[in-house]
C-alpha cells in the first residue's frame, strides 16, 4: 500500500497496543451479514492520467439535469440559482469559516447565522430558528427527539404521507433512544387521518406538507387534536418554495418545523449537499438541537452578534446536550438566505406563484395523455400521477429519449405491487412549455 506509511510490524505493535489479534476484530460489533466476503469488484491502482480518462468515461454517462427536460423532485428541486450566491459564498471571509467560537473576531459569519434564522423564522411562521441543521431528514428526527424531551412521552407518530427517507432516518434514532414510533402506511390515496393515532402516550405527530405525494394539506384540526392531547405537532417541509405561496407551518398550529432548504440558493449537486431548517416556538427554544445566534450591544453600546445557544455535545456535558449532531451546514445556510435576499418577499412569492402554475400546466398536459392519471386534487410544484405500466420501466425508457420523467413511487418505496405504477413529478420556474410538450410525447409513445 504505497500511500499508507504503517508497516506491517507497525500495525502488529498497534494491535497488540489496543489488545486485539488482527484488524478484523476492530469490526466485532458489525454484524456478519454487513461485512464483505470478498475484495470490492474495482480495477487495480492506475496512474493518475488512466483514472481521470476513467472517470471522464463515466461521467459523460450520466444525464445531467441542466441538459435535458427534468421533472425530479420527491425531495430535490432544481430551481435557478442567480450568479450572485455563488460568487458571494465564494469569498474568502465565508468559504473558508470555521466555528464562531470567539464572537470578537467572528462578526460576520454571527450576522450571516443571525439573518439566516431570521429568514427561516418568518417563512415559517415560528418563533425561533436555529442556524441550521445537517439535512431536512436528520432535521425532521431531532424534532421527533425534541418533542419527547419536551412532553416526557416516548411514542410518535409518523405520518404516511411523510418522505420515506426521513421516516427512515427518525426511525434509526428513535431505536436506539428507545422511542416508540408508529410508522402509518403511505398514504396515496390521501384518506389519513392522523388524529385518530394519538393517545395519552404520544410525544408528537410528525407530518409534511405538501407531503412525499404532492398534496398540499391544512393541519389547523390536527394541530388542535395534538394540543389538547398534550402532545406537539411537527410539520415538515422539503421544498422552501412552497412558503412562498401555501400558508405557513406556523400559522396552522405546529410547534416545530423540520425542513430541507436546498431549493434556495443550492444546486442539486448528484445529492448534496444540503442544508436542514429547524424552527420553533419561543417556549421551546432551550429545547432546541444545534446552534443559535443572537443579537447584543458590545461594551460601547455597538449591535454586535454571539451565539446565545449551543447546546450540543461540542460545547457542553454530552449527558445535558440536547443533539449530538457536531456541526451545521454553515456555507449551504448562506447560500440560501442570500438567494432569498436576493429575491425579496415580493420576488419569493412570485417564484413560488411561477412553479405552481407551472406545475399546473404540467398536470393539465399530462391529464390528457392516454394512460396516465393524475391522482392530486391539491399540490404546489409537485404530483403523482398513475401510469398504464410500472414507472421504474417508463422511467428508464424516457431516459432513453434523454428525458428526466420524474421519481418512481416504488424506488421510495419498494416491495408493494399498488405502488408499482405510480410516479411523482415536479416541475418549477426552469420548466420550459417545450420540456411540457417533450415529457408528454415520451409517455404518449413509450405508454402506447
Amino acid at each position: 500500500m504505497r500511500y499508507l506509511p504503517l508497516t506491517d510490524d507497525d500495525r502488529r505493535q498497534m494491535l497488540a497496543a489496543i489488545g486485539v489479534g488482527s484488524v478484523d476484530d476492530l469490526f466485532c460489533d458489525v454484524p456478519a451479514s454487513a461485512l464483505l466476503g470478498a475484495p470490492v469488484d474495482l480495477p487495480e491502482h492506475q496512474s493518475e492520467m488512466a483514472v481521470e480518462q476513467a472517470f471522464i468515461a463515466l461521467a459523460v454517462k450520466n444525464l445531467s439535469p441542466g441538459c435535458a427536460p427534468t421533472f425530479l423532485g420527491a425531495g430535490a428541486y432544481r430551481h435557478h440559482i442567480p450568479a450572485t450566491v455563488d460568487h458571494l459564498i465564494q469569498r474568502g471571509e465565508f468559504l473558508t469559516a470555521y466555528t464562531p467560537y470567539q464572537p470578537e473576531v467572528s462578526q460576520g459569519t454571527l450576522q450571516t447565522l443571525f439573518e439566516f434564522q431570521t429568514q427561516v423564522a418568518m417563512i415559517t411562521g415560528m418563533e425561533v430558528a436555529n442556524a441550521s441543521m445537517y439535512d431536512g431528514a436528520t432535521a425532521c428526527a431531532e424534532a421527533m427527539i425534541m418533542a419527547a424531551r419536551i412532553g416526557r412521552r416516548n411514542r410518535a407518530v409518523l405520518s404516511g404521507g411523510l418522505h420515506p427517507h426521513y421516516r427512515d432516518v427518525a426511525l434509526t434514532d428513535g431505536r436506539f433512544l428507545g422511542l416508540e414510533i408508529e410508522a402509518l402506511v403511505p398514504d396515496w390515496q390521501g384518506t389519513e387521518d392522523s388524529s385518530g393515532h394519538i393517545d395519552e402516550t404520544t410525544a408528537c405527530v410528525v407530518v409534511q406538507n405538501p407531503d412525499v405525494f404532492g398534496r398540499v394539506r391544512d393541519y389547523s384540526a390536527l394541530a388542535a387534536a395534538c394540543h389538547e392531547a398534550g402532545a406537539l405537532l411537527v410539520v415538515v417541509v422539503t421544498e422552501p418554495v412552497s412558503f412562498g405561496l401555501i400558508e405557513s407551518p406556523g400559522a396552522m398550529g405546529a410547534d416545530i418545523v423540520a425542513g430541507e432548504g436546498q431549493s434556495l440558493g443550492n444546486a442539486l449537486s448528484f445529492g448534496g449537499p444540503t442544508v436542514g431548517l429547524f424552527a420553533a416556538r419561543q417556549k421551546f427554544v432551550r429545547q432546541m438541537p444545534g446552534r443559535l445566534a443572537g443579537e447584543t450591544v458590545d461594551a460601547d453600546g455597538r449591535r454586535g452578534f454571539v451565539l446565545t445557544l449551543s447546546t450540543r455535545e461540542q460545547h457542553i456535558r454530552r449527558e445535558k446536550a440536547t443533539s449530538n449532531i457536531c456541526t451545521n451546514s454553515g456555507l449551504c445556510a448562506l447560500a440560501f438566505s442570500i438567494h432569498l435576499t436576493l429575491l425579496g418577499e415580493a420576488g419569493f412569492q412570485r417564484l413560488a406563484e411561477l412553479n405552481h402554475d407551472r406545475a399546473v400546466a404540467l398536470a393539465d398536459r399530462l391529464a390528457a395523455v392516454p394512460g396516465v392519471e393524475v391522482l392530486n386534487e391539491t399540490f404546489f410544484n409537485e404530483f403523482t400521477v398513475r401510469l398504464g405500466k410500472p414507472a421504474e420501466g417508463v422511467v428508464e425508457a424516457l431516459a432513453d429519449r434523454r428525458i428526466l420523467g420524474g421519481v418512481p413511487v416504488s424506488r421510495l418505496l419498494p416491495g408493494d405491487a399498488a405502488l408499482e405504477p405510480l410516479l411523482l413529478v415536479a416541475a418549477t420556474e426552469l420548466n420550459t412549455d417545450e420540456d411540457i410538450e417533450a415529457l408528454a410525447g415520451g409517455l404518449t409513445e413509450v405508454l402506447s
